[in-house]
């Protein structure tokens, strides 16, 4: 393929080997025959200035956001749109036609894209999301979206609930130490922390407690099952893990920066679960 007007596309984050972004993003790229790649960048946070300069330099196209990066590069952004102001969370940054330096949020998108239907049954259902680092933001907001307001948040590090609650101040914080206790008061738990994701420890309690009924849904698509998934789903237990999210989200991300809303197929899903095996 030419280089010469080759664009560059890129996620950030740390750690970053687990990401299917490449894989995905490349994919289309080549299905759509556009001149471009897409690789990972293992960036400490003191390197996140220098790489969104290279966005504002033109060197690279787009970048996509990961953990624990989705707030931290909001400083060095000209402006929020969207679902990343509502959020206060960007995955997805880019120069405008106008070079002004967006930020936005596909993550809300992906989630409710995913998820809808289950979400949409879930108006009076009570809600545990764990974690709130830099995804809780986008999926308390995809909740709201679906007119799901009775939300609780449990944290390892309570006071990063806390500041969550600033932003969202009609969802309910819970303790890590007794979440074991107040786990079968819930109809939805969506996982948002990093645990169970590939070469990371899982959870370091069962879920004996659940509801018969629970809807489990897990942001995290690499395993394709955590420790977690594969213990509910003994116990006959409805989960999901994060692998729509994470096609839909990178959708709306690919037509943000290329103007084409690329087709999810079955190729494409057998590439990503055969990454997954």
């Amino acid at each position: 393929m030419n280089t010469k007007n080759k664009k560059t596309f890129a996620i950030i984050g740390r750690p970053i080997e687990h990401s299917l972004s490449p894989t995905l993003h490349n994919y289309w790229l080549k299905k759509y025959k556009i001149n471009a790649d897409y690789s990972l960048l293992h960036i400490d946070e003191s390197e996140i200035e220098t790489v969104i300069k290279r966005i504002r330099n033109n060197e690279i196209s787009g970048i996509n956001v990961t953990l624990p990066y989705k707030q931290k590069v909001i400083p060095y952004i000209d402006e929020l749109v969207n679902d990343a102001k509502l959020a206060n969370s960007v995955n997805t940054i880019f120069l405008d036609n106008k070079n002004v330096l967006i930020g936005e949020n596909t993550d809300v998108y992906g989630l409710q894209a995913g998820y809808l239907k289950e979400l949409t049954e879930a108006k009076n259902k009570r809600v545990l999301i764990m974690g709130a680092g830099g995804v809780a933001p986008s999926v308390i907001l995809s909740l709201q979206k679906s007119q799901i307001n009775n939300i609780s948040i449990v944290n390892r590090t309570h006071e990063k609930s806390i500041f969550i609650k600033k932003r969202f101040n009609f969802i309910n914080v819970l303790k890590w130490e007794n979440l074991e206790k107040q786990i079968k008061n819930f109809d939805i738990i969506i996982n948002a922390t990093s645990l169970g994701l590939k070469n990371n420890n899982d959870f370091d309690f069962d879920f004996k407690e659940v509801r018969d009924n629970l809807i489990f849904i897990d942001t995290i698509y690499n395993p394709l099952e955590t420790k977690t998934l594969r213990y509910l789903k003994e116990k006959k237990i409805k989960t999901f893990n994060g692998l729509e999210m994470f096609i839909y989200q990178g959708q709306k991300a690919f037509y943000l920066w290329n103007k084409i809303n690329p087709e999810i197929d079955d190729d494409l899903i057998n590439l990503l679960v055969s990454k997954l095996q």
